[in-house]
C-alpha cells in the first residue's frame, strides 16, 4: 500500500467518526475550511522550489545535539522532511514511510533529517513511536520552515478548535505563536541547490518517499 493510500484510509475512518476518533462533523468541516483557505492563499507557491538555493541551518536533534546542514551536505545529498508534530497522525504515517525507504536513500549516499517545531521530548516520542533511525530536529518558532517559505499562522477559528480539542500547540512547541510548517520534502544537492521540492498545503496529501530517489541518485552522481 502506498503512503497516500494509507493516508486516505486513515482520513476515511477519521472523517466517518469511527472509534477511537468519534469526531463531530462540525470539526471536520472546520478543518476542511482551514485547508481550503490555505490552498487559496497561494502560500505553497511562495515556498522554495527546485533550482533555488537552500538556506543553511543548525538545529538540535531530539537528544540536544546540534546538527548542521553544511556538515551533512559535505557528506552527500540531504533529504529534509518538514512535518507538523507528533500529534499529527498524517505526519506519523509519513515518517514511517520515510523510514521504510531509508535503506534506499542511504544506499544513494544521502542523509535524512526530519524538521518539526516541537520541543525535544516530543521529537523523542516521535522517534520512539515511529521507530525512526534518522534525526528529528527541533525548529524553534518555525524559523527554518520560514526560511524555506513553509511557515503559516493558523486562523483564529482554527486556534479555537485546536484549543477545544486539547491540541495545545504552544505546549507541544514551546512557542506561543500558533504557527506550523506546511508539510514538505526537499532533496538538496551537496552544493546547496534544491533538486526536488514537494510542498502541499493539504496536510492529508503527501507523495511516496520513493519518488525522491531519482533526484537523490542524480544529486549523488
Amino acid at each position: 500500500m502506498s503512503l497516500q493510500e494509507k493516508l486516505d484510509a486513515f482520513k476515511t475512518d477519521f472523517e466517518a467518526g469511527k472509534p477511537p476518533y468519534n469526531v463531530p462533523y462540525s470539526v471536520i468541516e472546520t478543518m476542511h475550511r482551514a485547508t481550503a483557505e490555505l490552498i487559496a492563499s497561494g502560500a505553497a507557491q511562495k515556498a522554495l522550489k527546485a533550482g533555488d538555493q537552500a538556506p543553511a541551518f543548525t538545529l538540535n536533534d531530539q537528544d540536544g545535539k546540534p546538527v548542521s546542514s553544511a556538515e551533512l551536505l559535505s557528506q552527500g545529498p540531504l533529504v529534509l522532511t518538514f512535518y507538523r508534530g507528533v500529534w499529527c497522525p498524517y505526519c506519523n504515517l509519513e515518517l514511517q514511510a520515510v523510514q521504510a525507504t531509508l535503506p534506499e536513500i542511504l544506499a544513494a549516499h544521502a542523509n535524512v533529517v526530519a524538521i518539526s517545531p516541537q520541543v525535544a521530548p516530543n521529537s523523542r516520542k516521535s522517534a520512539r513511536q515511529n521507530e525512526l533511525t534518522f534525526p528529528i530536529l527541533s525548529d524553534p518558532h518555525n524559523d527554518v520552515a520560514a526560511a524555506f517559505g513553509l511557515r503559516f499562522a493558523l486562523q483564529d477559528y482554527l486556534v479555537d478548535l485546536y484549543k477545544s480539542l486539547k491540541n495545545d500547540l504552544p505546549a507541544f512547541n514551546g512557542d506561543p505563536s500558533w504557527t506550523l510548517p506546511m508539510p514538505a520534502r526537499y532533496v538538496i544537492a551537496p552544493d546547496g541547490t534544491i533538486v526536488y521540492a514537494e510542498v502541499n498545503p493539504d496536510y492529508t496529501r503527501r507523495p511516496d518517499p520513493a519518488e525522491m530517489l531519482p533526484a537523490i541518485r542524480k544529486a549523488a552522481a
